[in-house]
């Protein structure tokens, strides 16, 4: 998807999805020594750490003293989750979204049953025993790894991979349970009950985030879940309905389709559909991106820095969005955005408590 790939080689052909991956033709690796958890590799990193898996937990399976080193975010894409902690225990269900700073630790996840969730992992992550000795290191050397053992070429990390060719996986594939499904039933449809009050420092309820849109963007609409003050990364739901400005990537993203079929340069004409994921390296540009089916277009969206747009290739910056302006177009449009209830990280978190009756 990388228009600023040919920069490196002009007269380079790609297929539309040089950093995109179909996650249902990926088979599910066990991960040794943690019990009922086995996942899919997407992307790792080899200089920042940072990593992103689908993760499956089989029924009866517990996470327990999960530490994040450096954060994450997450998505349950199917099944249920108990998260337990001293306050309390909390269900996690299909279309809760999920942010813990770094160093903080989840006590306990337990699969009520089978459950799929779409994990981006800022760094390492440690399994501690009951005195806070770390059990179990998970880092993207270890994800590397796993991949390359099992023959599965991840997405690029940089314009300058993307240049190589990369093989798709040969083996035989595990669809995800949201495979051949619209699944942007997850976090598309809004809740009739407002929510009053932050109820838990760790998950949003995404239908209970209203749409907003900008005017610039009218077929455009985002729920805004995070905005970190210090990185100016950002967390999205997106209905992309329209085709979006002419752009560049200054930072990375990544995103995972869950309804409707994305069209992309030199991409098949049938589009991406559910369960493709995406990375875009820093510097990527599209000059179209746009649904190319009935369905709404929705997708889930990280984004490591910001955007600049233009009238197309070679023409003057008109606007660069940034962190800042989400935080302003959240607040237009009626999404509450407060500070982690965790002292040392700089977010600011959707206001949006799970457990709410949707519409």
């Amino acid at each position: 998807m990388s228009e600023g790939s040919l920069a490196f080689n002009p007269e380079f052909d790609p297929d539309g999805a040089e950093g995109g991956v179909d996650t249902n033709r990926l088979p599910w690796l066990p991960l040794d020594g943690v019990a009922g958890l086995s996942l899919k590799p997407l992307r790792a990193s080899m200089e920042s750490g940072m990593y992103s898996l689908i993760v499956r937990l089989e029924q009866g399976a517990d996470l327990k003293r999960l530490l994040a080193l450096s954060g994450m975010d997450l998505l349950v894409l199917s099944g249920a989750l108990d998260y337990s902690d001293d306050t309390g225990t909390s269900r996690l269900e299909p279309g809760i979204w999920g942010y813990l700073a770094a160093n903080t630790c989840m006590e306990q996840l337990s699969a009520v049953e089978a459950t799929e969730l779409l994990i981006n992992c800022y760094g390492a992550l440690a399994l501690l025993t009951p005195d806070s000795q770390v059990r179990r290191l998970v880092t993207s050397a270890d994800i590397r790894q796993m991949a390359l053992k099992a023959g599965i070429n991840m997405v690029p990390n940089t314009l300058a991979e993307c240049m190589v060719e990369r093989e798709p996986y040969s083996g035989e594939g595990a669809p995800l349970a949201i495979a051949g499904k619209n699944s942007g039933h997850l976090v598309a449809s809004v809740l009739t009950a407002a929510p009053d009050t932050f109820q838990h420092p760790y998950f949003i309820d995404c239908r209970a985030v209203p749409w907003v849109v900008n005017p610039d963007l009218p077929d455009i609409g985002l729920k805004v879940l995070r905005v970190s003050q210090e990185t100016g990364y950002i967390s999205l739901m997106v209905r992309h309905n329209g085709v979006a400005a002419p752009h560049n990537h200054i930072g990375g993203s990544d995103f995972l389709v869950l309804e409707g079929a994305l069209g992309v340069r030199a991409g098949p004409p049938e589009g991406y559909g559910p369960g493709t994921w995406f990375y875009e390296p820093s510097g990527a540009r599209h000059d179209a991106t746009q649904r190319v089916s009935e369905d709404d277009l929705i997708y889930t969206a990280n984004v490591y820095g910001p955007l600049t747009f233009d009238t197309g290739p070679g023409t003057p910056i008109v606007a660069v969005v940034s962190w800042m302006d989400y935080v302003a177009l959240a607040e237009a449009g009626g999404i509450q955005l407060v500070p982690n209830t965790f002292t040392n990280d700089s977010s600011l978190l959707a206001w949006a408590p799970i457990g709410q009756p949707a519409a």
